[in-house]
C-alpha cells in the first residue's frame, strides 16, 4: 500500500468504529470536524447535522459539490419485553438476518451506555427444535443486554427506553494481504477519501478551477441526506458512495465504480464519460456497473428538483449491508481518480 492509502485506510478504521447509525451522528461529524480543523478550511454544520466543507476555486461562478454519507445502518429500541429484552426496529435497508448473533451497544438518552447480543428468541438448538427454520424477522430478533434484567422494570431502572438508538459492532479488521473488512464501509470508506483529498488539496496547497464543496451527509441510509444545502452556482454534483458487488454485476473490490445507472435511473451521460476518460488518462482501474436495488444522495438531490450534473462513484464492496469487505486497491483507485477530477475542466 502507498503511504497515503495506508493513512487512509487508518482513517476508516477510526470511523468505522464510531457508532453513527442515522439519526445519531454528531459524535462521529464532531470527529470529522476535529480531523480538519487544521486545514483551515470553510467548515458549517447544516440543519440537518451534516457538515459543508468549502474550497474557493478560480471560478466562483460555476460550483462543484462532492459528497459522501458518515450516517450507517443501525436500530432502535421498540419495545422492553416482559422479559427484559428488547424488540427492535431497523434503521436503513438490510436484512435481520445479517445482524443475528452480532454484537451491539444500546445508547440510553441521558448518554449511558450498554452492550448486548442480537440473537433470535429461539436460538437454542436444545431447546427450539425448529430454530433453524423460523424467519428471521422484528417478532422474532431481539437483543440480549449485558446486565442482570429479568423484566421490563429492570431495563428501565437502567435508563433504557423506547427511541434508545443501537449501533452494530463493526468487527473492522486489515488483513496483511490488502483487504480492510468491517461493517460500514458503507460510507465511511467514501468518507475517509474525501478527507484525505481535502488535506492533499490544502496540503499542497492546490488551486481547484472551480468552488468545490464537501458535503459529509448524516441521513443517507433513510433517503435525504444529500437532498438539501447545494448551492445555487452547482453544476456538477458527484456522490462518493460504494459500488455494489454481486452475480452479474462488473463491480469487483479492486477498481473504483463508475456508476451509469441505479434505482433512479440513469446518471448524467457526459459527466460518466468524464469520468472515464480521466481514469484512462491516469492509468486508473475501473469497472461501469448499473445497480438495480440502489440510490444516492446524487439521484436524491436530482428528486429534490435541483438543476445539476449528477454522477456517482466510489470503491467496491463486498457483501453491501452485511460484512463488508474491499481492497485497498479500490481505495487508492477511487482516490486517484477524485483528485484528478476536482482538478479538470467541465467539458462533455
Amino acid at each position: 500500500m502507498k503511504t497515503t492509502t495506508s493513512e487512509t485506510i487508518q482513517l476508516i478504521k477510526e470511523l468505522v468504529e464510531i457508532p453513527s447509525p442515522s439519526g445519531n451522528t454528531n459524535q462521529v461529524i464532531t470527529f470529522v470536524e476535529n480531523y480538519l480543523k487544521n486545514t483551515e478550511v470553510e467548515m458549517k454544520r447544516n440543519h440537518k447535522g451534516g457538515l459543508v466543507v468549502t474550497i474557493p476555486g478560480e471560478d466562483n461562478n460555476q460550483h462543484r459539490m462532492l459528497t459522501a454519507h458518515v450516517d450507517t445502518l443501525g436500530a432502535i429500541v421498540k419495545e422492553i419485553k416482559s422479559s427484559g429484552r428488547l424488540a427492535i426496529d431497523l434503521i436503513g435497508g438490510f436484512n435481520y438476518n445479517s445482524i443475528e448473533g452480532e454484537y451491539c451497544q444500546i445508547e440510553t438518552s441521558n448518554g449511558k451506555t450498554y452492550t448486548g447480543t442480537i440473537l433470535m428468541h429461539q436460538t437454542s438448538v436444545h431447546v427450539y427444535k425448529e430454530a433453524g427454520k423460523l424467519e428471521r424477522n422484528q417478532k422474532n430478533i431481539e437483543v440480549r443486554i449485558d446486565e442482570k434484567v429479568h423484566n421490563a422494570e429492570d431495563v428501565r431502572e437502567l435508563g433504557i427506553e423506547v427511541g434508545d438508538f443501537i449501533s452494530f459492532y463493526p468487527r473492522v479488521e486489515i488483513t496483511p494481504s490488502g483487504f480492510i473488512k468491517s461493517r460500514h464501509l458503507d460510507d465511511k470508506a467514501s468518507v475517509a477519501i474525501l478527507l484525505q483529498l481535502i488535506k492533499r488539496i490544502t496540503n499542497e496547497e492546490i488551486k481547484l478551477p472551480y468552488t468545490t464543496h464537501f458535503l459529509i451527509s448524516n441521513n443517507e441510509e433513510i433517503g435525504y441526506g444529500g437532498n438539501s444545502n447545494i448551492p445555487q452556482e452547482t453544476v456538477e454534483y458527484v456522490a462518493v458512495d460504494m459500488g455494489a458487488i454481486g452475480d452479474g454485476q462488473a463491480t469487483d473490490e479492486y477498481t473504483v465504480s463508475i456508476c451509469a445507472k441505479d434505482a433512479s435511473g440513469p446518471y448524467h451521460y457526459g459527466l460518466r464519460k468524464k469520468l472515464v476518460e480521466l481514469a484512462n488518462l491516469n492509468n486508473i482501474e475501473y469497472k461501469i456497473d448499473i445497480y438495480p436495488y440502489y440510490g444516492s444522495d446524487a439521484s436524491v438531490a436530482i428528486r429534490a428538483g435541483h438543476d445539476i450534473v449528477h454522477g456517482l462513484i466510489g470503491p467496491g464492496i463486498d457483501a453491501s449491508h452485511a460484512f463488508e469487505r474491499t481492497h485497498c486497491t479500490s481505495i487508492e483507485h477511487t482516490a486517484n481518480l477524485l483528485y484528478f477530477y476536482v482538478k479538470s475542466k467541465m467539458t462533455y
